[in-house]
């Protein structure tokens, strides 16, 4: 650990990257930041020769042709061609890229995880354990959800992905990306949007860390359509925050893995690739803050569809069907009249992927804990069990602030395949499906009370 330490404050030494991490506000803005004064162009893009002996290069997350297009100049020490060389194919077992469909395993059920254990040496992305995977990576639709285990940080070691965009949601311990753009720390309760291309590594800032990822390979996230809503609550634009430049100029043999079409590949270089002096563009990561998101809900009756908690959609090519919805589900007010107020027994065309941050959801007070994940598939039946059921049915309906709580959901429109992983080594409660087994029929013929 001592030499890890070492090294980590030798690659600070050689960079412009300080103690104190600063960013930028707003979703999908048109950002301008350098490093350098006078680093970054004015008035154009291209200049014929760029300031410090920079090279300007443009990274592009859409079509040229998209509207609007998604694109960021960059101006670098060295063009990312100088951080490509030849590739070798290296096995990463544990992470999953659809279609991945295993015909030993039964992705047809309710499922529920406890907590994956952390092992030692592991990083970022050999930490990384896919529980489903759902659509086809190939064809840039669908996604995989992941929990990630770290133990150990990335040292002369860099990453990106080709197939996908990365939301990230901590759950326990934090982590810096140190990204082409600039630093993101990230911590739980906190968000962070990792785009398809951008080259980083990660490091771990106070020992180990454990999360979820969704692995978005369709459109990118975007804010929901707020509909009746209007301008306000929800998530915010300017609670999202892009950093802002910095750069390594180093010489030392490093590696840069690359996930692409779901298989992974290794090529070395001399130096570190995270040499963009300045940038200007909306193609950008992002962290967010989950604690400045506004719920907003039913002020006299009924309960909401959960979509209403929406904090980022990735839309697909069905309007009002998305490729992926991030929804999360926190500390809010029920006091909606003569109404169950937990979610309600359903069956979905979405299948939905749930995840504990911390505390008690209210529909399971029992068996899911935080860093807990369970899986509710297209179109299977799912809702409160008999404590939480019994409760509701009969509680006097004071408002009632909903606190110490915090879960989130990957709902995509695809059905989502478990993993080998998942099926097989992530602690499964068994138990799980008989959750509903003590429900009781109540029906008795008569008319109800009015």
């Amino acid at each position: 650990m001592n030499k890890e330490r070492d090294q980590r404050e030798m690659q600070r030494a050689v960079s412009n990257v300080g103690t104190d991490v600063e960013y930028m506000p707003g979703w999908a803005n048109d950002f301008e930041t350098e490093a350098l004064p006078g680093a970054l162009p004015q008035g154009m893009n291209s200049p014929q020769r760029c300031n410090y002996g920079l090279y300007g290069e443009q990274l592009s997350g859409t079509a040229f042709t998209a509207n609007p297009p998604e694109r960021t100049w960059c101006y670098r020490i060295r063009p990312s061609v100088k951080h490509s060389a030849r590739y070798s194919k290296v096995d990463m077992p544990y992470w999953k890229s659809a279609p991945c469909v295993d015909p030993d395993v039964i992705s047809l059920g309710q499922y529920r995880w406890d907590p994956v254990p952390t092992k030692e040496g592991l990083n970022w992305i050999t930490g990384m354990r896919t529980m489903t995977t759902a659509g086809d990576v190939n064809t840039q639709v669908g996604m995989a959800s992941h929990i990630y285990l770290v133990t150990e940080s990335m040292v002369d070691d860099y990453f990106f992905s080709a197939d996908s965009e990365l939301l990230v949601v901590p759950q326990d311990g934090r982590l810096r990306f140190y990204t082409e753009l600039g630093v993101i720390d990230l911590e739980p309760k906190e968000i962070g949007i990792i785009p398809r291309g951008l080259v980083y590594r990660v490091e771990l800032v106070d020992g180990p860390a454990r999360g979820f990822v969704c692995e978005n390979y369709g459109q990118k996230f975007e804010l929901p359509g707020r509909g009746p809503i209007g301008a306000n609550c929800m998530a915010n634009p300017r609670d999202f925050k892009a950093p802002v430049a910095a750069f390594e100029d180093r010489e030392v043999p490093s590696t840069i893995t690359i996930k692409w079409c779901g298989q992974f590949h290794k090529t070395k270089i001399g130096q570190s690739p995270l040499d963009v002096v300045a940038w200007h563009g909306n193609y950008a990561p992002f962290k967010y803050d989950l604690r400045t998101y506004c719920p907003v809900g039913a002020i006299l009756f009924d309960h909401p569809d959960p979509s209403i908690f929406t904090v980022l959609t990735a839309p697909s090519g069905h309007p009002g069907t998305a490729n992926i919805d991030f929804v999360l589900f926190r500390e809010r007010w029920m006091v909606a009249e003569n109404t169950f107020r937990p979610p309600w027994y359903h069956k979905n065309i979405m299948s939905e992927l749930m995840g504990n941050i911390y505390g008690q959801y209210d529909a399971k007070p029992q068996g899911f804990v935080p860093g807990g994940v369970s899986l509710h598939n297209m179109m299977l039946p799912h809702g409160p069990d008999r404590d939480a059921f019994e409760g509701a049915s009969n509680a006097d309906l004071e408002a009632e602030k909903l606190d110490n709580t915090m879960s989130f959901m990957f709902e995509t429109r695809f059905p989502q395949h478990l993993t080998e992983f998942a099926a097989k080594e992530a602690p499964l409660q068994d138990a799980y499906i008989d959750c509903w087994d003590s429900l009781e029929k109540k029906f008795d013929g008569l008319p109800g009370k009015k």
